[in-house]
């Protein structure tokens, strides 16, 4: 019987962490959470607010059994050693195992594993600490307005407009993609146009007239420059320098899916779920070990354990000249900085090496951090850039060449950043160049752009809103919600969308706003520093927030049922389409005193052949009503994908051959056409 009790989260970290530890310790997951907010009390929050907010938890639904074998754990164990994820989540998960087991101060230790590494895990077990009281009420604090906003604000939007939910940040979230689209469609575009003359070489653009800048309205005030240009073009000035191009930061959680998104194509809940798996271990053969440190950080701090070897491989492999620095950003205010950046664990675990115990995805996240890692302890890129001015007759024509002198980092991150060289000829001062080849074109400025959704995670972290930890769930939930849409991977907001933004700025402008948001984000982070007292922060807020939400309720106007044209048959009152919790349904308008609901016409749409039994794949619709293929012979037959098949074996695994987006994959294997 182990005296030594370790509980993590994860099934597949306490594998690993066990090896480690040997006979001496057991270690067993709390899968996550193991209690929640109940939702019984006022206005189902679980949250006793006339008595000082305090919070009624329950197990959370399917825990009972995970509870009632960590307490036989618990029991059996002389020590317990509660290592949760590094972060405020996971030091509340650390406090609700403790009390929820009901173990005793002295029998109780926790830890912090940053990395998943043998040396870092006994480390970090001979080093214990306890549970950080001001975080745990920090994530508390949190939990308790997510659930108050959560809750009461979508109840209110329900009843009213029939829109699903809203949220403290998701609310925000989506604002800035309503206020993003009407910029756009209220944008006037402005018409300007270029002139560009055109040598064998290369080609130079009007800029200036004498000595100011020019700008071109029309084809009339383009006709009147060219008319006044001579086919020679004298060089009035060459400016010659050597700049440096800096490397980026090593990555924080939200950088890591902002480039993650634009270099990789994987949306955030994808690159934090290859990166957890990354963490928490990978079999790589000889051993079971975590590849890169806690990837829920927002601090660009490297410690001296990985940048000293580090140096010393991009000395050996590279030369000397290619070493470069620990790069310092000033910190931000509500930046976290208990752990480091997110890094490989080890700067020997080279990509190439452990490539054959990765998945395709694994591989290119774990490149992409260990290249970025790398990079930034390098030394600067060179570049030597020339720019030379033309005259013709006082118009200005300005051109520009770069070339790479020295790669620098781009040695190790030239995939994820283009070097181009733009060479020019060599040309001498007050040399003089002739051409006739001039080309005038027509633009008009543009609105800005739609948020993808690396762009607006990294808005969301500009303006300070939300944790970078929970940017995939935000950008999961106005999905999921249909309060929007993706076109050509760029945010639009539906029509529920701008009406649910619209509604909540019409009685709650105050509050949900990014100021606001931001505010209430620094008071989180003071009352994790014991600085502020955390039911008093949710007194200030429930106090301005519940006025408003009664008001709401009292004058906000009812969104009228949609009519479909036709009359029920059952008491001839107007059939009407409703919301409900698996999509839209058409219903008598006359509920509850008539209940006619009308059932919907399936139509059967074949597929293909099942390849498990004489059935035929159709088109099928989960209970959410999401869109899938599965066997007409289910239950008996359970075979189902969420892409659609295309009657065609996979050569490589024999399983049946999917196609989403017009790209052609394998339902079971790794295994793409091209």
């Amino acid at each position: 019987m182990a005296k030594n009790l370790v509980i993590v989260e994860s099934p597949s970290k306490s594998k690993t962490i066990e090896k480690y530890l040997g006979n001496d310790y057991k270690v067993v997951s709390s899968k996550g959470h193991i209690r929640d907010l109940a939702t019984t009390g006022q206005f189902g929050l679980g949250v006793d607010i006339d008595n000082g907010f305090k919070p009624n938890y329950v197990p959370i639904k399917g825990k009972s059994s995970v509870i009632k074998a960590l307490k036989k754990d618990v029991k059996d164990s002389d020590m317990i050693y509660l290592a949760s994820d590094p972060d405020r989540e996971g030091e509340a998960i650390a406090w609700h195992l403790k009390d929820t087991l009901g173990i005793k101060d002295k029998n109780y230790k926790r830890v912090l594993f940053n990395e998943i590494t043998k040396d870092k895990v006994l480390k970090a077990i001979n080093e214990p600490t306890v549970i950080d009281g001001n975080l745990v009420k920090s994530q508390e604090t949190r939990r308790i307005l997510d659930r108050i906003i959560g809750f009461r604000l979508s109840k209110l939007l329900q009843s009213k407009i029939g829109a699903k939910s809203a949220g403290r940040v998701q609310s925000v979230a989506l604002k800035l993609i309503v206020d993003r689209e009407r910029e756009i469609e209220a944008f006037i575009p402005e018409e300007y146009w270029k002139i560009i003359a055109i040598f064998p070489e290369y080609e130079a653009e009007l800029f200036k007239y004498k000595d100011d800048d020019i700008e071109l309205h029309n084809e009339k005030e383009v006709d009147y420059v060219l008319e006044r240009l001579s086919p020679e073009y004298t060089v009035e000035s060459i400016e010659k320098k050597e700049k440096a191009r800096k490397s980026k930061f090593p990555f924080i959680t939200s950088t890591l899916q902002q480039e993650a998104s634009t270099k990789l194509g994987f949306p955030a809940r994808k690159t934090m779920s290859i990166a957890q798996k990354l963490y928490e271990g990978i079999d790589l053969g000889d051993e079971t070990v975590g590849l890169i440190t806690y990837m829920r950080t927002d601090s660009i701090r490297l410690s001296d354990d990985f940048v000293k070897p580090a140096m010393k491989y991009i000395e050996e492999n590279y030369g000397k000249k290619y070493v470069g620095y620990v790069k310092q950003a000033k910190k931000k205010d509500n930046v976290q900085d208990a752990h480091e950046a997110i890094r490989p664990t080890s700067v020997l675990r080279e990509p190439t090496k452990v490539k054959q115990y990765l998945s395709n995805d694994e591989f290119k996240l774990y490149s992409l951090i260990y290249k970025r890692t790398l990079a930034s302890l390098m030394s600067d890129a060179v570049v030597n850039q020339t720019t030379i001015i033309f005259d013709n007759n006082d118009y200005k024509f300005k051109t520009t060449g770069s070339v790479l002198i020295f790669d620098g980092y781009l040695k190790v991150y030239k995939d994820y950043e283009s070097s181009e060289d733009k060479i020019l000829p060599e040309i001498g001062d007050n040399e003089v160049c002739s051409t006739t080849n001039v080309e005038k074109s027509q633009h008009f400025t543009q609105p800005p752009a739609r948020y993808t959704e690396a762009k607006l995670i990294k808005e969301l972290e500009e303006l300070g809103i939300g944790r970078p930890s929970t940017y995939a769930t935000i950008i999961d939930t106005i999905k999921s919600r249909d309060y929007v849409t993706l076109e050509e991977k760029k945010f639009k907001p539906t029509k529920m969308g701008i009406e649910t933004t619209d509604k909540l700025q019409e009685f709650f402008s105050d509050l949900i706003n990014t100021d606001y948001t931001r505010d209430m984000e620094d008071d989180l982070d003071s009352v994790a520093d014991g600085k502020l007292v955390w039911n008093e922060v949710l007194r200030k807020f429930y106090d301005l927030f519940e006025p408003r939400v009664k008001n709401a309720f009292s004058d906000m106007e009812k969104k009228a049922a949609e009519e479909t044209g036709e009359k029920c048959p059952e008491c001839g009152n107007p059939l009407v389409i409703r919301n409900g919790k698996y999509g839209e349904f058409v219903a008598c308008s006359n509920y509850p005193n008539c209940k006619y609901i009308k059932k919907e016409e399936v139509k059967v749409v074949e597929i293909c052949d099942c390849p498990n039994c004489d059935g035929k794949i159709i088109e099928r619709k989960s209970r959410k009503g999401k869109l899938f293929y599965g066997c007409n012979h289910y239950p008996k037959c359970k075979t189902a994908y969420w892409d659609k098949p295309i009657n065609k074996k996979c050569p490589e695994c024999g399983e049946m051959l999917t196609e989403k987006n017009g790209k052609i994959k394998c339902s079971s294997c790794e295994y793409k056409e091209d």
